[in-house]
């Protein structure tokens, strides 16, 4: 199985970003612990602060991967773009978040993704990227 981790915006700063809300360990760092957890699936992993860019990393992982871990980040609730990427491509999508986002903003209580999303996992930190890899097992 192959699948592809991408992240979206300001997630290239975890470990520094309010660790009271997102942790102390960088994405890098976790991703590797990923990596071994996970042995026997093949994980890539992309991040990108441009929404077109992601937009374009979701087209391309049609056909070539078994599915899409998406943490859009902040377009999560703003990227319409991202939503129909999503619907258009055949390789399914689990989104999640690393916080509650219904605990958090009133902005962030919409999702884009979700609609066209196998399934959503928020609110359990990086544990959530762990959660939805098993998703797909």
């Amino acid at each position: 199985m192959k699948l592809l981790v991408l992240n979206g915006p300001n997630l290239n700063l975890l470990g520094t970003r309010e660790p009271g809300i997102y942790g102390s360990q960088t994405f890098e760092d976790y991703f590797k612990n990923l990596t071994k957890k996970f042995s026997g699936v093949a994980l890539s992993y992309k991040q990108s602060n441009h929404e077109g860019e992601l937009v374009t990393i979701i087209q391309q992982a049609d056909g070539m991967y078994d599915g899409i871990v998406l943490n859009a980040a902040a377009y999560t609730h703003t990227s319409v773009a991202i939503g129909d990427a999503i619907k258009a491509v055949g390789v399914p999508v689990v989104e999640v978040h690393i916080s509650n986002t219904f605990a958090r903003e009133a902005f962030r209580h919409h999702s884009f993704i979700s609609p066209n999303a196998k399934g959503v996992i928020l609110g359990f930190g990086l544990q959530s990227y762990d959660l939805a890899i098993q998703s797909f097992l």
